[in-house]
């Protein structure tokens, strides 16, 4: 746009009825490249690919096909991909991806799960006790991936899918995994919404309010859990499943294949109504579709400014709409994510009452922030959460009363799948 407007500078001769003509066919230009952009876009090179799963880890984006290549990924915001398919069976259907600190795993419908820890570029089979391989979810938790299988249940690996164990949920189809806090959700098709405290050990049924029990996909937000169904809509939880509401005004397609969240927004894509939007937690939607003409929506993925969706039925492909055509708050959308992780040093230190502590990640993780005395007994816990990709910062306020911290060297620590790191902070009289 810069560049645009530069050149209508008018030239040092000729009539004002040239200027003006001039100056009406650059604003033209202006507003017509304005229109195309402020809408969906169809990724060049996409048409053709039965998206079924779209991931982003760092400046990456990931998709999943059914058939047609498998796995592709772009580097460069969408704009061009790449079929990344070596060591995936011919005509792969990946249903599902994850990232676990560097490493990409894809599940499967019918070949089980798949380990690249070089961006795609080649892929291992990793499916040692792993009894069901028609895969259709994954999910890292912690340091733990959790795979969900059609009509085989849940299975964990705690050594990046060497190995797998039966975790729960037999005979149980896995749509989709979330995770809020210390609990693990699960989709379960025909039956609704499973949580398990306990890494997956055990797991109970939380379906009241759940009219609909067709889960197609889960999301979190905040302290808030959503839940997609096929034909009833979005539920909303506010206690961790204990009860459930629907939550459906202006959702006028209650066919959700897919919700994902990126800040205060929440995305819904469905079959055949398209994308929606709610920004107050599901309250009322709002159709955001300008450009989109395939509106089976399957999965939806957020990378830097961009949405991204990947359609199924009719016209296939990957499409890309900016951030900021859709939601006022694009502070909240940076264009340089963390490209590794990093725990900073507190400020100020030594401290008295209270610090800033401030971290970054580079990937979507659950991960903890701790404060430790000398001894190395928890003083107190700053986070215990999933969190996006960003940079964040945390004020330490010591505890004051019984519980006052004495003067003396403490320890922080930030542990983030595989990363772990200490630093020491001082506290004064």
């Amino acid at each position: 746009m810069k560049n645009i407007c530069q050149i209508t500078r008018q030239p040092s001769g000729g009539s004002g009825l040239q200027k003006a003509g001039f100056l009406f066919v650059m604003l033209s230009i202006f507003t017509t490249t304005n229109s195309l952009t402020a809408q969906w876009v169809q990724m060049s090179g996409t048409s053709g690919l039965n998206v079924r799963c779209l991931a982003a880890s760092a400046t990456n984006i990931f998709a999943g096909t059914n058939g047609g290549g498998s796995a592709y990924i772009s580097m460069n915001d969408g704009l061009s991909w790449t079929a990344v398919n070596n060591g995936l069976p011919n005509n792969a259907h990946v249903a599902a991806l994850a990232v676990l600190g560097t490493n990409l795993f894809a599940g499967t419908f019918g070949n089980g799960v798949y380990l690249s820890a070089n961006n795609g570029t080649n892929w291992t089979a990793v499916n040692t006790g792993l009894t069901n391989n028609l895969v259709i979810a994954i999910a890292a938790y912690g340091t733990n991936l959790f795979a969900g299988t059609n009509n085989g249940g849940v299975f964990l690996s705690a050594n990046n899918g060497t190995s797998w164990a039966a975790s729960g949920l037999a005979n149980r189809s896995v749509a989709d995994f979330a995770v809020l806090g210390s609990n693990l959700f699960a989709g379960v098709t025909g039956w609704g919404v499973y949580v398990s405290s306990n890494n997956g050990s055990s797991w109970a049924l939380v379906n009241s309010g759940l009219t609909n029990t067709s889960l197609t996909s889960l999301a979190t937000l905040g302290t808030n859990l959503f839940a997609g169904t096929s034909g009833g809509g979005v539920f909303l939880s506010t206690n961790n499943g204990a009860s459930w509401n629907a939550i459906n005004s202006g959702l006028t397609n209650t066919g959700v294949l897919t919700l994902t969240s990126l800040g205060t927004n929440l995305f819904a894509g469905t079959a055949g109504g398209g994308v929606f939007l709610s920004t107050n937690n599901g309250t009322n939607w709002t159709a955001v579709n300008s450009g989109l003409t395939n509106t089976y929506a399957k999965t939806l993925a957020t990378l830097g400014t961009n949405i991204f969706a990947g359609t199924i039925d009719g016209t296939f492909g990957i499409w890309r709409r900016a951030l900021s055509d859709i939601v006022t708050s694009v502070e909240q959308f940076p264009t340089n994510l963390p490209t590794g992780f990093n725990l900073k040093q507190n400020y100020p230190n030594p401290f008295n009452l209270s610090t800033i502590i401030s971290y970054q990640l580079p990937i979507s993780c659950n991960m903890t922030l701790k404060v430790y005395n000398m001894l190395g007994s928890e003083v107190a816990t700053l986070v215990d959460e999933y969190k996006p990709a960003g940079s964040y910062e945390v004020e330490f306020n010591s505890p004051t009363g019984a519980t006052k911290m004495q003067p003396g060297i403490y320890f922080y620590q930030l542990r983030a799948g595989e990363f772990d790191q200490v630093k020491r902070m001082v506290v004064l009289k």
